[in-house]
């Protein structure tokens, strides 16, 4: 199974989104876009009607917002991968089948207190599941390493799935979450406030052996 770093993208405005994309694309290749309504997380990011560089990289679409199927058909073709948090407002059955239909990826996003449970009838129709390794909304949020045995049920659930994990992914937890049998790490502050990408990214993989 293939293991990637993801660089994850926090953006007020066009001109941020450009910086920090210039930052990672040449480094990675899939790029987490962070999208968020200051409802369902109190900040905001990727609210406006953006435009995303032209890249080899994959982009991938995080909502943390309260109406994600809004955000949806207002963006779906340019992304690549579109991640719902399961406790956002919307019916999971016909959001993944709208996404699905468009021929993107789909995966749910469990915040730390949601049980892998809620998600196991969806397990077999979605393409990916994302672990929140910390409470979601702001870059540099501690790790919870609790978070690790649902990271370890849902590779027993499913072993040919794709765990992404997200938040505060380090040189020092990713090793923990990459033992666990995590295959995707997003990695925000680690990777995007480095005073250099290239050296922060290729540690991360020579960590998990990429």
């Amino acid at each position: 199974m293939d293991k990637k770093i993801i660089p994850a993208i926090i953006a007020k405005d066009q001109k941020e989104l450009d910086e920090k994309l210039l930052k990672v694309i040449d480094y990675v290749d899939i790029v987490q876009l962070d999208v968020m309504d200051n409802i369902f997380v109190t900040n905001t990011s990727l609210l406006f009607d953006f435009l995303l560089k032209e890249t080899n990289c994959h982009y991938e679409a995080h909502l943390m917002v309260e109406d994600p199927q809004d955000w949806i058909d207002k963006n779906i073709e340019k992304v690549d991968t579109v991640l719902v948090h399961f406790e956002s407002n919307y019916d999971p059955e016909k959001i993944k089948d709208y996404v699905k239909k468009h021929g993107k990826r789909f995966g749910f996003v469990l915040n730390p207190e949601t049980s892998v449970k809620k998600i196991e009838k969806y397990i077999d129709d979605i393409d990916q599941v994302l672990v929140m390794t910390v409470k979601p909304g702001f870059y540099g949020s501690p790790f919870l390493p609790d978070m690790v045995e649902k990271i370890t049920k849902l590779r027993e659930l499913k072993p040919g799935l794709d765990i992404e994990v997200d938040g505060g992914i380090t040189d020092k937890t990713i090793g923990l979450v990459d033992r666990a049998g995590a295959n995707m790490f997003v990695s925000g502050s680690y990777i995007v406030k480095s005073n250099n990408v290239e050296q922060s990214v290729n540690k991360l993989k020579q960590i998990v052996e990429i």
